[in-house]
Parts: C-alpha cells; sequence; structure tokens
C-alpha cells in the first residue's frame, strides 16, 4: 500500500504548512481547485504550479516547482502518471519533505526513488478526502 495510515496523517498534520499545488490553475471544473480549497480550509498554504502560473486562491502562481522562491513542504501532484515521476524527482531536488500523488496518479519507481531520498510520500490518495479524517 502506498498510502498507509501513518504516513497519510505525518504529511498532513507533522511536516509542514506550505503545499505547492502541481496542476492547480484557475479552472473551477478541475479536481486540483476543490482539493486545494479544503487544504486551505485545514490552514494549509496552497502554492499553484502551473505553466500559465496563475494566481489562485489568492496564491501567486508559479511555472515550476523550481521557480517558486521559498521552501515548500509537501508537493502535491494532479498530473498524469507519465509525468508524475518528473515532478517527484523535481520534489526531492526543491528540498520538499513530503510527495502526495493524487487518486489515479501512479508511478511505483518514481515512489520508491522518492522513499529512497528521505521523503515521506502517499500515492494514489486525495488529502481532501484524508484530511478530515485526520485533523
Amino acid at each position: 500500500m502506498y498510502g498507509d495510515a501513518a504516513t497519510i496523517r505525518k504529511i498532513l498534520t507533522e511536516l509542514g504548512d506550505t503545499w505547492a499545488v502541481v496542476g492547480l490553475s484557475s479552472n473551477r471544473g478541475r479536481a486540483a481547485y476543490g482539493v486545494a480549497q479544503v487544504l486551505q480550509r485545514f490552514g494549509k498554504r496552497v502554492v499553484p504550479v502551473h505553466p500559465k502560473a496563475e494566481t489562485v486562491h489568492g496564491e501567486r502562481g508559479y511555472a515550476s516547482l523550481a521557480d517558486i522562491p521559498f521552501d515548500v513542504d509537501v508537493v502535491d501532484v494532479f498530473v498524469n502518471s507519465d509525468l508524475a515521476g518528473r515532478v517527484a524527482d523535481e520534489a526531492v531536488a526543491k528540498g520538499a519533505k513530503g510527495v502526495w500523488f493524487q487518486l489515479g496518479v501512479v508511478d511505483e519507481a518514481a515512489y520508491a526513488r522518492t522513499r529512497a531520498a528521505g521523503l515521506e510520500m502517499v500515492m494514489d490518495r486525495c488529502p481532501a478526502i484524508e484530511i478530515p479524517r485526520l485533523v
């Protein structure tokens, strides 16, 4: 399992409150938009990461993780599985403490690399579903 209760709890409550949400844009119809709202309601700072670098939910957006000029604690990934491994590698390079692959996003090799680099990781789960249960 790529999301045991202890790891989910640790990411949501102990790793920090600055979450880079990769794939977050101003498109209200996308899952990332609603999940980011839930994270904000639970006290997380949500930093949009999208090629358009749009401001979303009052937070300035950035085109890539590398463009963010401050530390991020967790990288929440809303891209398809074929692209997710590259984002996980960028999260490691950025110095994040955790990576969260959303529902349907699965890359076992990226999971292994990310864990080997010392980061906490959850895959194929949604923090908007998990956080109300834990916080």
